[in-house]
């Protein structure tokens, strides 16, 4: 999931920082001031949380993919289990979980580019930024981020980009223009930024405690929760999400919970009710057992999307394709793996945008996506959680 922001200078490496708004969006900073804007390109991404800044030169070893088919598979093994005792036992497990002092999660947020001019000499490459985030039960947060090396998204990509003459950066394709990936490894460490009031769509760690434990309960008091809930729309509007029909009162509900699952302290008793509420949400449908991006088994839950750009983040349609979002969950102790949005229908045709800062009409167009030869099936972009629990270990 927070995310969209800047091709910062022309060299960059693609990866995953959020940008101020996205995360203001999200997280509701009441104090200290966001990082200064910079001039950007703007490229979807996943979320819940969902797309990523571009940022600036990093140094990386380039790590192969553990095998040619990495990007999981939905129902690759076995046969689809039922949903609801997929989420109903995953919610019973969550819920023997203890609290702590601290609510520490690392995410991986992950974009898969297309590198080369055909179908037939592309490869694929893998852009990647890590967040490490602290909160108390006050409010009181230390959050940092983390560039990490771009490498081949699959062994088959790791053997084409030897091939190639194993270029340590590369040039893709962005809606706004070129970009520059870079496979060579971070050389800083990252450093913690203090947050006094950390909230969560408008919602502090006291009034997450205070959320409702029974399903129906939850699902009433967030629909009462204001925000920018459209995925685009000619202009910001903050409404209840009570005022929305259909799929986008799934979207929104499930990026809430989403966001209740791995990434807000909230006490066991209400991510199990999460679960049970997302249970409930038509269209929402199991479709076996896969791998997350880390190897990691788990069950893939699919959601009803209109869109995979972040809600409330942009005024014109960026995807010329159409694509699934999905979560890969662990039932046996009610975690929350991953989310990955995978390509339905591969980019094509163009669109008009918005006139850019110089006024002169733009267009995107199918030539210009990262994924612009992916198949249907294949992933576009994804989010892990490699750890998302409560601790008393504070941030160093």
């Amino acid at each position: 999931m927070d995310e969209l922001d800047a091709l910062r200078r022309m060299r960059t490496t693609l990866a995953h920082e959020e940008s101020p708004g996205r995360l203001a969006l999200r997280t509701d900073w009441r104090t200290g001031p966001p990082p200064r804007p910079r001039r950007a390109f703007r490229v979807p991404m996943v979320s819940m949380l969902a797309a990523a800044a571009l940022v600036a030169v990093t140094l990386a070893v380039v790590h192969p993919a553990p095998d040619d088919d990495r990007p999981a598979r939905p129902g690759q093994s076995g046969s689809p289990p039922v949903l609801g005792n997929a989420l109903l036992v995953a919610a019973a497990n969550v819920r023997k979980g203890p609290t702590a002092a601290y609510w520490h999660t690392t995410r991986v947020a992950g974009q898969i580019y297309a590198v080369g001019a055909s179908a037939a000499d592309h490869y694929k490459i893998e852009a990647r930024m890590r967040y490490d985030a602290w909160t108390d039960q006050n409010g009181t947060a230390c959050l940092t981020h983390q560039d990490l090396p771009a490498r081949p998204w699959t062994d088959r990509d790791t053997r084409k980009w030897r091939k190639a003459g194993a270029p340590m950066k590369v040039e893709v394709r962005t809606e706004e223009g070129p970009g520059t990936l870079f496979l060579e490894a971070p050389n800083r460490a990252p450093t913690c930024r203090k947050i006094e009031d950390q909230r969560f769509f408008g919602m502090t760690p006291r009034q997450l405690a205070a959320l409702p434990t029974e399903p129906q309960q939850l699902e009433n008091a967030l629909l009462n929760l204001e925000g920018d809930w459209e995925a685009y729309a000619p202009k910001v509007t903050r409404q209840p999400m009570r005022t929305l029909r259909g799929e986008k009162r799934v979207r929104a509900l499930s990026d809430v919970a989403g966001t209740l699952l791995a990434g807000a302290p909230v006490p066991p008793a209400v991510r199990a009710a999460a679960y049970r509420m997302l249970a409930t949400l038509p269209g929402v449908e199991a479709e076996g057992r896969t791998t997350d991006p880390l190897g990691r088994p788990g069950v893939v839950i699919s959601l009803p999307l209109e869109t995979t750009i972040p809600l409330g983040l942009s005024t014109a349609p960026k995807q010329l394709g159409t694509y699934r979002r999905q979560w890969i969950i662990d039932p046996g102790n009610g975690t929350l793996l991953a989310m990955r949005d995978l390509v339905a229908t591969p980019p094509r045709g163009s669109r008009a945008l918005p006139p850019g800062d110089d006024g002169k009409p733009r267009r995107l167009t199918a030539g210009s996506r990262p994924d612009r030869f992916h198949k249907s099936g294949e992933v576009s972009g994804y989010e892990t959680f490699e750890v998302a629990e409560w601790t008393d270990t504070a941030p160093d």
